[in-house]
C-alpha cells in the first residue's frame, strides 16, 4: 500500500534537487529562487485540507475512499514532470511549478490517511517507517537520475538559457515512474468501508460546511497537535532552506564554479562567449555533482527507516527521542557544510537523512495515536499547514533576511538550516503524551 510513494517521491525530489538549477539556467538570481519556490508551499496550504477533506467523505466499492486521489494526481503529475525542464521562459517554469505541487499533493494527502486506515495504532510506526522506507529509495535514485543518463552520454551542456538534455530525461523517467508506481498501489490495494456505513452515508448527504468544519477543527485541535505542529515548523523550514538554496550554495561554496550571469560577458565577443559556456558547463556539471550528493540522505534515510522497520515490527519504540536525536544529527550535517569538500559533502547528507527519515514518519505516528480516526484525512490536510507555513514564509523573504544576517555569502542559507533543525529537535522536550511518544497496547 506504500509503494506508490516511491513515485511520489520520484517527484518531490527531482522538484528540489533540480528545480532551483532549471531556474538558475532560465535566468534566475540566487536571491530571486525562494520567492519563485513559493508555488509549492502554497499549494500545499490550498489543496491538502481539500482533498483531506473530500477524501474522509469519499467511498467507492471499486475504487475506496484514498484510491480516486492518487490517481487522479499521478496524471496530473506525470503531465507536468515531463513539462517543466521544457519550459522557455522562467515565468513559464514557474507556473509549470505550481501544476507539479499541487498534482503531487493530490497524491500524497491521501497516503498518510491510509496508513492510519488500515494498521491499527500499535503498527503505525511500523506503517509509517515502511513508508518513509520506499521514499528513501525513491530520493536516492530520483536524485542521481540526471547523473545517471550522463553517464550514458546525454549531455550536460546547453545553450544559454537552455536546460540540458540530462535533466530533460531524468524528468521524464521520473514522470513514467510515478503514474507506474501508483498504479500499482492503485490496483493492489484494497480498502476498508466505513464501519457505519448509514451513519457515513448521513454525514455525506448533509450539507458541505468545508470551510466551518475545517476552522472547527483547526480551532479544537489536540494539544500535542500543536505541540508537533512547532516541532515541524522549524523542521520543514530548514528543508525548505535546503530544496531551494542548497544548488547555489554548494556549488559557490564547496564547488567553486557558481552559475554565470549572461550579462556579465559580452556574447558577441567569441572568446567571452567561450569562456561563459566554459562556466556554464562547470556550474551544470557540479549541479550534476550536488544532486548526487543531496540524494545520499534519501540512502541514509533509507537505512535509517530499514533499521526501525526492523525494530517496530516487533516492538515499541520511545518516538519523541527518536525524533529529537535524529533533528540534531540532521542540523549537524547543514552545520558541517561551511567545512565541506567536494568529496566530503556526501557525509553531512547522510546525517541530514537520518532527520528526513523521522520526519516522514515519527511526526505522522505520534499524531495518528492523538486524533480521532474519523476524521483521519481532514486532520493530517490541516497538520500539513505545519508543513507549508514556514515554507511560505522562507519563500516570501525569511531564509533570505536571516541568512543575510550573518552575511552575503551563500553558504550562509545552511547554516540557518542547520540552526533551525537543531531548535526543531531540542522542541521534542514539549511533547508529554505517553500514547503519542509509546503507544502501548490494552490489555
Amino acid at each position: 500500500m506504500s509503494f506508490g510513494f516511491l513515485g511520489i517521491q520520484f517527484g518531490f525530489a527531482l522538484q528540489g534537487g533540480f528545480m532551483s538549477r532549471i531556474f538558475q539556467t532560465l535566468g534566475a538570481g540566487k536571491e530571486d529562487i525562494p520567492l519563485l519556490w513559493i508555488a509549492a508551499p502554497l499549494t500545499g496550504l490550498l489543496v491538502q485540507p481539500i482533498i483531506g477533506y473530500m477524501s474522509d467523505r469519499t467511498w467507492s466499492v471499486k475504487w475506496g475512499r484514498r484510491r480516486p486521489y492518487f490517481l487522479i494526481g499521478a496524471i496530473l503529475s506525470s503531465i507536468a514532470l515531463f513539462l517543466v525542464p521544457n519550459s522557455p521562459a522562467l515565468w513559464v517554469a514557474a507556473g509549470f511549478l505550481w501544476i507539479l505541487d499541487a498534482s503531487i499533493n493530490i497524491s500524497m494527502e491521501p497516503f498518510r490517511a491510509l496508513v492510519a486506515d488500515k494498521l491499527p495504532q500499535s503498527q503505525r510506526s511500523y506503517g509509517f517507517v515502511v513508508q518513509t522506507l520506499i521514499i528513501g529509495i525513491g530520493t536516492w535514485v530520483a536524485s542521481n537520475l540526471p547523473w545517471m543518463v550522463s553517464q550514458f552520454g546525454v549531455s550536460n551542456s546547453a545553450e544559454s538559457g537552455v536546460v540540458p538534455m540530462s535533466v530533460k530525461v531524468a524528468f521524464a523517467i521520473g514522470a513514467f515512474v510515478f503514474l507506474a508506481s501508483i498504479l500499482f498501489t492503485v490496483f493492489t490495494t484494497d480498502e476498508y468501508p466505513p464501519e457505519d456505513m448509514e451513519e457515513f452515508e448521513r454525514e455525506k448527504a448533509k450539507k458541505n460546511n468545508f470551510i466551518p468544519d475545517i476552522l472547527n477543527n483547526i480551532g479544537n485541535m489536540p494539544s500535542t497537535m500543536k505541540k508537533l505542529g512547532i516541532i515541524q515548523f522549524f523542521s520543514w523550514f530548514a528543508f525548505f532552506t535546503m530544496w531551494s538554496l542548497a544548488n547555489p550554495a554548494l556549488t559557490e561554496h564547496v564547488y567553486r564554479s557558481p552559475a554565470p550571469i549572461e550579462t556579465d560577458y559580452n556574447m558577441s565577443d567569441l572568446s567571452e562567449k567561450g569562456a561563459y559556456d566554459i562556466a556554464n558547463t562547470k556550474f551544470q556539471e557540479s549541479s550534476n555533482s550536488v544532486g548526487s550528493a543531496m540524494g545520499v540522505y534519501g540512502l541514509s534515510s533509507m537505512a535509517f527507516a530499514l533499521l526501525l522497520t526492523l525494530y517496530t515490527s516487533k516492538r515499541n519504540i520511545n518516538r519523541k527521542y527518536v525524533h529529537m536525536v535524529s533533528l540534531l544529527l540532521g542540523g549537524s550535517g547543514f552545520l558541517l557544510m561551511n567545512y565541506a569538500s567536494p568529496e566530503s559533502l556526501k557525509y553531512c547528507f547522510v546525517l541530514i537523512g537520518f532527520a528526513w527519515g523521522s520526519i516522514l514518519s515519527m511526526p505522522y505516528a505520534m499524531l495518528s495515536s492523538a486524533v480521532d480516526p474519523k476524521k483521519m484525512g481532514v486532520i493530517m490536510g490541516i497538520f500539513n499547514m505545519f508543513i507549508v507555513i514556514p515554507q511560505i514564509i522562507a519563500a516570501l523573504g525569511g531564509v533570505n533576511f536571516v541568512s543575510g544576517l550573518l552575511g552575503e555569502e551563500a553558504i550562509n542559507a545552511m547554516t540557518i538550516a542547520g540552526i533551525s533543525l537543531i531548535i526543531a529537535g531540542l522542541c521534542n522536550f514539549l511533547i508529554t503524551d505517553k500514547n503519542a511518544i509509546r503507544y502501548q497496547e490494552e490489555i
